[in-house]
């Protein structure tokens, strides 16, 4: 008898602990399964992390949008209406609710990681702002993925040479930034881009270079061009608003803290060594580290290449988007993002 109420009396401790903890319970949705950004941050975080970081008041089940089979363009609609609680994935995927989010990634303006990252932080209102009327939800942090490079199954020896071909685009602003450049875009989503490079769909393609090195294209591409032709293609972590609001003032910083430090900061700092890893892996020159490295041509852009398309994004595509976000957009970022990098879309 002693020993059974002893049990039971353990069985209650454990029971008020529990309860006492208060553990929140978040269901996430992570940006795309295979490549780095997820496997290196967003599943060590989700999946350990963020219970040390909060003492155990928030724990969370993980899942990614290619594993649920759910375009990354639903990933936010669905977070708003309360499918799931948090969700990630690339901002550029969400452009279609939002014109104004195309100015998050503005192509060939932040040349390393930390002018993207003050590129980003500059853009922060904005992107709060939008979420939040667009999506009912909160911004928890944004990472990049590395600077969204230029694949090619053909032969090419400058930028020059993209004129004619049909490139896949990494986001609505650098598809307009491709045809303003004489090339022709094509909307083909991340999972396909490799059939289509092998069976000549597209001519060429855009993505992180690490992206394309996880996902194989060195296999169906034979030319690299390492310049930021789609920007830094950053990923929003968002919380669903009333989720958000139902958290305890207490557990809202833990967990903000917590994705800022754990999970937001640790991506920016490998961005700039990761995008120089990438490109020694996928073309053999320079040392390759955790990796198999390949033999993709490396085609080094002039001055004169980014001068050229860094004109053009200037004159023609900064001024279409202004158009196309009406409203004050132009402004709020011309007194923001284009403090940053110098630039102001004309009037």
């Amino acid at each position: 008898m002693k020993k059974v109420l002893t049990t039971i009396g353990a069985s209650a401790l454990l029971l008020n602990a529990v309860a006492a903890s208060g553990a929140e319970e978040l269901s996430v949705v992570g940006s795309w399964s295979g490549l780095p950004l997820h496997k290196q941050y967003e599943a060590p975080f989700w999946t350990d992390k963020v219970s040390k970081a909060t003492d155990g008041e928030i724990t969370a089940t993980l899942t990614t949008h290619d594993q649920m089979g759910i375009g990354g363009g639903d990933v936010f609609r669905m977070l708003g209406d309360g499918v799931f609680d948090v969700g990630m994935t690339v901002a550029d995927y969400a452009v279609s609710d939002s014109v104004a989010l195309e100015s998050l990634d503005v192509p060939l303006l932040a040349m390393d990681a930390d002018t993207a990252k003050k590129m980003v932080e500059a853009a922060r209102p904005m992107v709060d702002e939008i979420y939040e009327k667009v999506f009912n939800a909160k911004v928890l942090g944004i990472a990049p993925y590395p600077p969204q490079v230029v694949f090619c199954n053909a032969e090419i020896k400058s930028l020059n040479d993209l004129k004619g071909k049909k490139i896949r685009a990494s986001g609505r602003m650098t598809a307009k930034l491709l045809d303003a450049l004489g090339a022709e875009s094509v909307n083909v989503s991340f999972g396909e881009v490799s059939g289509a490079l092998q069976r000549g769909v597209v001519d060429c393609a855009v993505t992180g270079a690490g992206s394309g090195y996880s996902a194989g294209w060195w296999e169906v591409s034979t030319h690299l061009l390492p310049i930021p032709l789609g920007g830094w293609d950053p990923v929003v972590t968002a919380v669903n608003m009333d989720k958000w609001k139902s958290l305890s003032a207490t557990a809202q910083e833990k967990l903000q803290t917590a994705v800022t430090t754990e999970l937001e900061a640790p991506a920016w700092e490998s961005a700039q060594g990761a995008l120089q890893n990438d490109i020694a892996c996928l073309t053999g020159e320079g040392e390759c580290k955790g990796g198999e490295s390949h033999k993709m041509v490396w085609v080094k852009a002039t001055d004169a290449d980014t001068k050229m398309a860094r004109d053009v994004l200037i004159k023609d595509v900064l001024p279409d988007w202004a158009k196309r976000a009406g409203g004050d957009w132009a402004q709020r970022w011309n007194d923001s993002v284009g403090k940053v990098v110098g630039v102001e879309i004309p009037k």
